[in-house]
């Protein structure tokens, strides 16, 4: 767990789940092209699946962290995990509440320096894809060190548009 000005950054547990259902519910709902999911799929999962979802965040295969203001409101998540096959981490389900975006606020800084410390020690790069028409997105990734690898593929809710991969080489962990 790190505390940052205002917030802390902790990954979450099974107890978390109505904190983790109400931020997910908020992400779709903010932007729903950047998920492979929709607000209504999500709506309708069951109290077991978001309390699995929530203590897969302290599994040893994946980590999901929420920055948490000073105050309990829940203002940001990443999810990482080593795909099968994969020889790397992988980023999903990136996520900061349009209060706490930008660089001055840090929230994203510090919830992907969790990720990358996590990830360091399973590979030696980091990697997402990003929705092409999420412009928002490209350019945060591309300020923290990500870089196009030129893979595409079509985006599941939407055939017509690509997801476009990018990737991050990890420095070692001391």
């Amino acid at each position: 767990m790190s505390s940052q000005q205002g917030f802390v950054v902790r990954r979450t547990t099974e107890a978390d789940w109505a904190e983790v259902r109400a931020l997910r519910l908020e992400m779709l709902a903010d932007t729903p092209l950047a998920y492979l999911e929709t607000l209504e799929h999500a709506e309708r999962r069951s109290e077991a699946e978001w309390r699995a979802w929530a203590r897969e965040g302290s599994s040893a295969s994946s980590i999901t962290v929420a920055a948490i203001t000073d105050d309990g409101r829940w203002v940001g998540t990443m999810l990482s995990k080593v795909p099968l096959r994969s020889p790397a981490a992988f980023l999903y389900g990136v996520y900061v509440a349009p209060s706490h975006r930008g660089r001055a606020a840090g929230v994203t800084d510090a919830l992907l320096t969790e990720i990358e410390n996590w990830a360091a020690d399973r590979g030696e790069t980091l990697s997402l894809e990003v929705h092409e028409h999420n412009a928002r997105a490209i350019a945060a990734y591309r300020a923290r060190g990500f870089v196009e690898t030129g893979s595409t593929r079509p985006y599941p809710l939407d055939r017509t548009t690509r997801e476009l991969e990018m990737r991050k080489r990890l420095l070692p962990r001391r």
